[in-house]
């Protein structure tokens, strides 16, 4: 219980530091005074609290909240940030990677995803006998709800 009370204890600094800052009005802070700081510093708490715990369970969460936090936060605030899909796939393989420094599971996936969504993000040409991809990644574009709400449904009936 001490341990989740230690990440407890991080998102209650975080947030009276979120609050404490936009009551003073701080001209630095004035871009940070929204829900999307909230989201970054919950993720940066759980990141903060796997390394100072050593419970490395909230890693893959905490940098993929504290990575969603800081991409919304770049397409709200900055003109030239990114705003692709992929990015979503790359915040999951960074986090992916991350994890597996501390969990040693993972880093297959997570190097795939990375290059996968680098791939896409900057659309790097494909040669021509991978001519096939443009259209599948244009069907794929307009189904990748689907794909998440099916993967969630696999990931709740599968048996552990």
């Amino acid at each position: 219980m001490k341990k989740r009370g230690t990440l407890f204890a991080y998102i209650l600094i975080g947030f009276g530091l979120f609050f404490l800052f936009r009551e003073w009005q701080l001209p630095v802070f004035t871009d940070f005074y929204s829900w999307i700081t909230l989201l970054i510093i919950v993720g940066l708490a759980m990141v903060i609290h796997s390394y100072t715990s050593k419970a490395y369970d909230n890693l893959f969460p905490g940098t993929l909240l504290l990575g969603i936090g800081i991409h919304l936060h770049g397409m709200r605030h900055y003109g030239w940030w990114i705003d692709h899909w992929g990015v979503y796939l790359l915040l999951i393989g960074i986090a992916l990677l991350i994890k597996s420094t501390k969990m040693k599971d993972g880093w297959f996936i997570g190097a795939m995803l990375t290059v996968f969504s680098l791939s896409l993000i900057f659309s790097v040409p494909f040669p021509e006998w991978l001519s096939w991809l443009y259209p599948a990644m244009d069907y794929l574009e307009r189904l990748w709800p689907v794909i998440l709400i099916l993967l969630g449904i696999y990931l709740l009936k599968r048996k552990k």
